[in-house]
């Protein structure tokens, strides 16, 4: 498989990780699962991202649910595996690990706590140094998660400085108008150009396409939506590529809500055969049956809005 580069475009989707109804991982439906991303069209696979459970994890299972994948995916796409961990000697042995195994890069979140721009391009650097200039990072800038904010010029000197730097996967919320500002200023300066896939379930995608954005990375149950919006964008068809993208906004919203969406997500990937089970590893939120017959009436109105 090729290395991640600053070309990466289109969908990349958030993988889910499947457990058992015991919530034991269940590393034979993950050929189910690679499957059905696959059907979907997705540009590319990210998996041990937050929706991937990975911080419910042992190293070990990381490992395996690591090698399962990319056994399935058989270089079919790119993969991309997240690494992020307190401690540098774990994400350098996952990161190793998976490079060998095929993936096509890592993707790093930066260590809860980091205050200003100096204590972030520090840790990164650190974080480089430690993984070696053959490992394509992407930085996950998702500062409702870690509590670290990620500024446009800090964004622009972490580029100058580490080639390593392919991918931003861009959560900021509200971040319009820092994908414009990190845009702007490699136009204006000659800056090398990096890619920009977002991520907040691509709820806001025609309009970071707009804006510079390359495409995104998302966890929502329908990534083939999302790779047919992203399609006919990149076609010129925006009215078209909106037109779908509305149909799909009320279980998108609905998706995207904190701590609840993944058990609504995995219990619709369940649905549309992707997962044997909707089961996420505790403490996770459990379903009502108020919650089913909701949900029920969300993709019964998508159905019928087709």
């Amino acid at each position: 498989m090729r290395k991640l580069n600053e070309d990466a475009k289109g969908v990349f989707v958030i993988s889910a990780t499947p457990f058992g109804e015991d919530g034991t991982l269940d590393l034979a439906a993950t050929d189910q699962l690679v499957d059905f991303y696959l059907r979907c069209g997705v540009a590319g696979i990210t998996i041990l991202g937050v929706m991937g459970e990975a911080t419910k994890m042992t190293e070990a299972e990381a490992s395996k649910f690591v090698a399962r994948v990319l056994h399935c995916v058989d270089g079919r796409v790119p993969v991309i595996v997240g690494v992020t961990h307190t401690a540098l000697t774990v994400i350098k042995s996952l990161a190793q690990e998976s490079m060998e195994l095929g993936a096509a890069g890592v993707m790093l979140q930066p260590m809860s706590g980091l205050k200003h721009d100096g204590a972030i391009y520090d840790y990164f650097g650190q974080a480089f140094e430690t993984l070696g200039n053959d490992v394509p990072v992407v930085y996950q800038d998702y500062p409702q998660a870690s509590g670290v904010y990620l500024s446009a010029a800090l964004w622009r000197r972490m580029v100058d400085a580490f080639p390593q730097l392919v991918m931003l996967k861009h959560e900021d919320w509200p971040g319009l108008a820092k994908l414009t500002r990190i845009r702007e200023d490699e136009g204006r300066d000659g800056a090398r150009r990096v890619s920009i896939l977002t991520g907040n379930n691509g709820l806001f995608l025609p309009q970071e396409l707009r804006r510079g954005a390359d495409g995104a990375m998302t966890g929502f149950a329908f990534p083939d939506v999302l790779a047919e919006v992203y399609k006919l964008f990149s076609a010129g068809s925006e009215d078209a590529a909106e037109d779908l993208f509305d149909r799909y906004i009320p279980l998108n919203r609905h998706e995207q809500q904190p701590g609840f969406g993944l058990a609504i997500r995995k219990e619709i990937l369940r649905r549309r055969g992707a997962l044997r089970t909707a089961t996420a590893r505790q403490p996770a939120y459990q379903l009502t049956a108020t919650d089913i017959a909701e949900l029920d009436r969300l993709m019964a109105r998508v159905e019928r809005s087709g």
